[in-house]
């Protein structure tokens, strides 16, 4: 309980960052409501308790408060948790993979919101792979390969179409995610991640064609989904249930 409401404290600071970051604003100032711009006093900053408390609204103005904030901090105590459950009382490996939580929570968001995966914190999540692979692993070359197995046939689809079916920053993301996993984890994260991207987008399409959806946006055959969910989607699945792919055959 202690591990998961410490998860929820650095959701709330993700919030911040994926909200402030490239908008020229640092992290140090106070929050303000985006509608009014009244200065939120740390009752309203409360992880989840102020939004359900508020009802989701801004005690000033009432404007709606985005789902986001709750989503987010509810999402990084989960992970901070089910990571505790899993690597137990290793300080410094936990340390490692609530850091490598934080910034994939922060790339997922922001992708979902901008269509793009930015440099800085891919670059940090690679980095933070590859101190893992030559100070942690027992053989080095094994995370090596997930991390090449990984992002290797994304790096194929991208050259061959130039761009179109997937950007760049997929393909460093999944560099990133595989160097954790090693070769089997890292090509079933894979695997997974086309699995399900497809298997949601069939989903919504057909959802679409029914008539229900209410967005103005339908889903087509030919819509652009973010990838990068899909690819973190699979990297979790495999890194708390060790789904080996390769074994279903």
């Amino acid at each position: 309980m202690f591990v998961f409401i410490f998860g929820l404290i650095i959701g709330s600071f993700l919030n911040v960052v994926i909200l402030r970051y490239n908008t020229g604003r640092t992290l140090s100032g106070r929050s303000l409501c985006f509608s009014c711009g009244k200065k939120l006093h740390w009752y309203e900053l409360v992880p989840v308790l102020s939004f359900i408390i508020q009802r989701g609204k801004c005690r000033g103005c009432r404007a709606r408060i985005s789902w986001q904030y709750l989503m987010v901090e509810l999402l990084t105590g989960l992970l901070f948790a089910l990571i505790y459950w899993q690597v137990g009382g290793q300080i410094w490996l936990l340390l490692l993979y609530w850091l490598v939580a934080s910034l994939i929570v922060v790339i997922t968001v922001y992708d979902f919101k901008h269509q793009i995966i930015p440099d800085h914190f891919v670059f940090t999540l690679i980095a933070l792979g590859l101190f893992k692979v030559f100070f942690s692993d027992v053989v080095p070359w094994w995370g090596l390969a997930g991390g090449v197995a990984m992002a290797l046939p994304l790096l194929a689809l991208w050259a061959i179409s130039r761009g179109r079916w997937l950007g760049f920053g997929d393909v460093k993301l999944a560099l990133g995610l595989g160097l954790f996993l090693g070769l089997t984890g890292g090509l079933s994260a894979l695997v997974l991640s086309f699995w399900l991207g497809a298997g949601i987008g069939l989903i919504l399409i057909a959802w679409g064609k029914t008539g229900l959806w209410r967005r103005r946006k339908s889903y087509t055959m030919k819509s652009e989904v973010p990838f990068a969910p899909f690819l973190i989607l699979g990297f979790w699945l495999v890194f708390f249930l060790a789904i080996d792919v390769l074994a279903f055959w």
